[in-house]
């Protein structure tokens, strides 16, 4: 269900129910609103939540349907090859004034109990200052969710020095981290002012049922800049093919390019490519091997269900990717590659074991119940600062 800001929420009596808005600020790939989207779910299993989610991508979800979640959609802020944000329409400072007048419009008209912000405080250049101090004064919980990794720790403490962080602690109920303090400590690492909340990881579980041993799924997020990844996993097919494997033995390959891939064509056997599907985590869970980029939710789903990833990592315009692959690497939980690495390679990487103990992630410090744990949180806080 898709809704402008200014919106009559229909289903919500006046003053009842408990109701959260959650921002998210990106529109360059899809893991900021799938966290999102993870936590919304967990939310909403309260009959009475009823939860605005903002995003800036602007394809049409299927997983972002509900009855009790209003998608509002906002000029999307797209980082280019520098890693600086643009919008493909409209000038920065026109979508920026956009942004901020939906989201300050959003806090005056559904008047939430909790404002959950994701990874930036004040939006990508302070568009959302307005609406949190809208919010902290109405009495909202506001609330800053920051993802396991964030990039290199001198990258992250000139940004926690800047005006983006400014008073963040007195405006700021809490921040959330959805990742666990054994793989990054935020505040021995970067910094951060205040102390937070280890939620775990924020990711899909599936039940494993049947395992196709011979199935490899290939993942690169949105796809927008997964190119190197896909050419890589094609010659891989085509090395395989060529060694005339017996069909009962031989790989099969499933790549799913996304929805911001740029338009290719493998004409290869054993390979199948589609656009999107709607959840990665169950064909993580049917699949032998998984060879993907090292995004947040795509490597924390595939080992959920019980695979060692292979990653190749994006490098710019952030590290986060490369350092995520490196510590699961050193964990013993994915194994890494670069843009370097051949077909021989990958192609060995798969024929070794990719199946993961059940008791490796919990060994690692891992706990895969983000999103239950980051929406007791939330309503908590919710609860506290409606009954003040």
């Amino acid at each position: 269900m898709t809704s402008p800001a200014s919106a009559r929420w229909a289903g919500i009596p006046p003053g009842g129910g408990r109701r959260y808005l959650l921002s998210s600020h990106d529109g360059f790939g899809l893991g900021h609103t799938r966290r999102n989207a993870a936590i919304a779910a967990a939310l909403l299993a309260d009959p009475l939540a009823h939860v605005v989610m903002v995003t800036g991508v602007a394809t049409d979800l299927d997983w972002l349907r509900h009855p009790r979640l209003t998608v509002v959609r906002v000029p999307a802020l797209i980082k280019d090859a520098t890693g600086a944000y643009c919008n493909p329409h409209l000038s920065f400072e026109e979508a920026l004034t956009a942004r901020r007048d939906i989201l300050e419009g959003l806090v005056r008209s559904f008047q939430p109990h909790a404002f959950v912000i994701d990874r930036h405080p004040y939006g990508v250049a302070g568009e959302l200052r307005a609406a949190v101090e809208l919010a902290h004064s109405a009495g909202t919980a506001v609330i800053l969710g920051l993802r396991d990794i964030l990039d290199e720790p001198d990258v992250i403490a000139t940004e926690l020095a800047g005006d983006g962080w400014a008073d963040v602690g007195d405006l700021f109920d809490e921040v959330l981290v959805y990742g666990g303090r054994d793989v990054c400590d935020h505040v021995m690492e970067y910094g951060l002012p205040i102390e937070p909340t280890y939620c775990g990881w924020v990711t899909e579980r599936t039940r494993v049922t049947r395992r196709d041993p011979r199935l490899v799924v290939v993942t690169g997020g949105g796809g927008a800049d997964a190119e190197h990844l896909y050419r890589l996993v094609i010659d891989t097919a085509q090395l395989l093919n060529a060694r005339r494997v017996a069909a009962g033995h031989a790989r099969r390959f499933l790549v799913v390019a996304g929805p911001y891939a740029s338009s290719f064509d493998a004409r290869v056997r054993r390979l199948r490519i589609v656009r999107s599907v709607k959840g990665c985590a169950a064909l993580y869970a049917r699949s032998g091997a998984v060879v993907q980029m090292a995004g947040y939710n795509s490597a924390f789903e595939s080992l959920g269900a019980g695979v060692r990833p292979i990653l190749l990592p994006r490098r710019a315009p952030r590290r986060e990717q490369a350092i995520r692959a490196s510590r699961l690497t050193a964990l013993g939980l994915a194994d890494m590659i670069d843009d370097a690495s051949t077909a021989g390679e990958l192609a060995w990487l798969l024929g070794q074991d990719r199946r993961l103990d059940h008791t490796a992630l919990a060994a690692a410090g891992i706990s895969l119940d983000g999103a239950a744990t980051a929406a007791h949180a939330i309503a908590t806080h919710s609860s506290v600062r409606a009954r003040s």
